[in-house]
């Protein structure tokens, strides 16, 4: 009876949300319904927020239910914006149709600033200053976030435009409050010893787009324990870590105790759990971030460590991070409490090796080298965050490929975060915007601090604070933009277009066009090292801007150049800077790139109905 009444219900609703009047025919049906009947009804899920609004207005009743705190305007917030309920504890008060209204204004203004990025920035990256429209909006933080992932979330194939400077926007914010929350934490006293909290700070700051917390790092670490406490209780049941709760910081003095706590974390990382040090693909980032080395259970010995001491501190073994050159270590004290201890009290554990425990001797032998005392010595987080961070940097500056040098820029970051007088880093941190040609004014603010701190870099900083300047100067005179028209008889050579998909005839890779000129536009010095002169028509031959599948740009000569029969999507990071949408066949240039080149669409679509129409009739034939 009850369901034969909610459904009569739920027909009557949307012809009362196209009325004004109480009079309306079944009104009367409606509102006689038990309360909770009519809540069910109004959040049923298929009534939108304007529904609800006009359902309201009719009667006193029906307002009432609908009332702002209620059940009603909660249910359409939570299936508007599902993810943002974390936020919300149960016992909260809200006023959940202003919550509402103050979400979506966030979305409509977040939305408006992602739209003008484009037209703003389209020839550049993005300025320093380029994201303090955001940054200065008003309303909940987490609210513009929430926008641009959904952004970042809409229909695969489009919107590529929008979703490129959505990702640029959330990285951006997301970076500025880790940085903060990281300085924050490194401002701790020098004993507090949360080794894993920095560590998954670094990750967060390299990884901003995912979804990584210390909650559910902790989560996963916390469930290795068990496992560790399970094999314990076999080793030892009345061993006093399995009586500890978590959260507890207590630590078990026995030597032979601590050995049966090791002895089980072996079994359950290394034997059961397949942990192992990442020998195969050592130089990889993944290996210091401590959400993948969860995932795919591998490392690097600085990585694996901070896994292994974090569960060892949780069943009460005390081991201390050991900053050994070349290869991190922890070490294990075999000593008495209170006596004085050198190197040799202690044993020395390799969590890279499967936690094979090792003597001083074996130390120096495991990197080939004698080594003095002091780099036996414990070392804090800070340092311990450091020598991560030195890692990054280093493969930041191995890479090849990634010509945004995105890792190199993220780990200068955190290393100038620790240590922002470290002349040297500033200087590279210089030239690398300098070499990118990004935020002038920002490596100009670099230069000057340089200076200040070493006079001596004069001659560096002079050449770089020259060349800035000449940069700032011919931004300043550029005016208007450049047009192709394919019509023009200056480019009557040219045979492609920008957004068809090509490969490459010599290197085999997939690209799509984003650009051209009608003859090779290169200095002498690149014709000559690329070997342009060897090619049958030389550099007196269209050549095109392409955006490769494995992320680089490059400028390709038409005649190495041919049609890709079966197109696919090019995975560079940089197409939703150009292109608005992938059709399966080609890429449709945005609003930017199409003023550049005005007649190109016409072209690829005659070009990709001659293609992949013969194609697909040959197929059917």
């Amino acid at each position: 009876m009850a369901a034969a009444a909610v459904d009569s219900a739920m027909e009557v609703v949307p012809a009362l949300a196209e009325e004004a009047a109480p009079e309306v025919a079944g009104l009367s049906c409606l509102v006689n319904l038990p309360g909770e009947v009519l809540e069910y009804i109004l959040c049923c899920g298929s009534l939108t927020a304007a529904d609800i609004g006009r359902v309201s207005s009719t009667c006193r009743r029906l307002r009432e239910l609908c009332q702002s705190s209620g059940k009603v305007w909660k249910e359409q917030f939570r299936v508007r914006w599902p993810s943002l309920m974390k936020h919300y504890s149960p016992t909260d008060y809200v006023n959940w149709l202003e919550e509402y209204k103050v979400r979506q204004k966030a979305g409509l203004e977040a939305r408006k600033i992602v739209a003008s990025f484009s037209k703003r920035f389209f020839s550049e990256h993005v300025p320093c200053n380029g994201f303090s429209d955001i940054e200065n909006l008003e309303g909940p933080e987490i609210f513009f976030e929430d926008e641009l992932v959904c952004i970042l979330n809409m229909e695969g194939r489009k919107a590529l435009t929008w979703k490129y400077y959505a990702k640029k926007i959330l990285y951006y914010l997301r970076q500025q409050k880790i940085l903060n929350n990281l300085k924050a934490f490194l401002q701790q006293p020098d004993d507090y010893e949360s080794y894993l909290e920095g560590a998954v700070y670094i990750d967060q700051y390299c990884n901003p787009l995912s979804d990584i917390s210390l909650k559910d790092i902790q989560a996963q670490i916390d469930s290795i324990v068990e496992l560790v406490c399970k094999t314990l209780r076999g080793i030892n049941s009345r061993h006093p870590s399995l009586a500890f709760k978590a959260g507890e910081s207590s630590m078990i003095m026995e030597i032979e105790l601590q050995s049966q706590v090791l002895d089980a974390m072996n079994y359950v990382l290394y034997d059961q759990l397949k942990f192992k040090g990442n020998r195969m693909d050592y130089y990889n980032a993944l290996n210091l971030y401590m959400h993948q080395v969860l995932i795919r259970r591998t490392g690097i010995p600085i990585s694996m460590s901070l896994l292994y001491l974090t569960i060892a501190r949780q069943l009460g073994v005390p081991l201390e991070p050991v900053n050994f050159p070349s290869h991190f270590l922890l070490r294990w004290c075999q000593g008495a409490e209170g006596a004085t201890l050198d190197i040799f009290d202690y044993i020395y554990i390799d969590a890279f090796g499967k936690g094979k425990q090792l003597t001083v001797k074996e130390c120096e032998y495991l990197i080939g080298q004698h080594v003095t005392a002091a780099l036996y010595g414990v070392v804090n987080v800070k340092k311990v965050l450091q020598r991560m961070v030195g890692n990054l940097l280093s493969l930041g500056k191995r890479e090849g490929i990634d010509q945004s040098y995105q890792l190199l820029r993220d780990s200068l970051d955190l290393y100038l975060a620790m240590y922002p007088d470290q002349v040297q880093l500033l200087l590279l941190q210089a030239r690398l915007y300098f070499h990118l040609g990004i935020w002038p004014e920002k490596v100009l603010d670099i230069l000057q601090h340089i200076q200040t701190l070493d006079p001596g870099q004069h001659g560096a900083v002079g050449y770089l604070v020259q060349h800035t300047l000449e940069h700032i100067e011919r931004k300043k005179e550029e005016v208007g933009v450049e047009v192709k028209l394919r019509s023009d008889e200056k480019h009557r050579d040219v045979c492609y277009s920008i957004g068809l998909i090509m490969k490459h005839k010599r290197y085999g890779y997939n690209c799509v066009i984003y650009g051209w000129d009608p003859t090779c536009m290169m200095g002498h010095e690149w014709i000559r090292n690329m070997n342009v002169h060897s090619l049958p028509h030389g550099h007196h031959q269209p050549f095109y801007n392409v955006l490769v599948e494995d992320g680089s740009c490059r400028y390709a000569a038409q005649e190495n150049l041919e049609y890709n029969v079966e197109p696919q999507e090019i995975s560079h990071p940089d197409v939703g800077r150009y292109f608005s949408e992938f059709t399966g066949t080609h890429y449709i240039p945005n609003a930017e790139l199409e003023i550049r080149y005005p007649e190109d669409l016409e072209f690829v679509y005659e070009t990709v109905q001659n293609i992949y129409s013969a194609k697909k009739e040959n197929i059917d034939e």
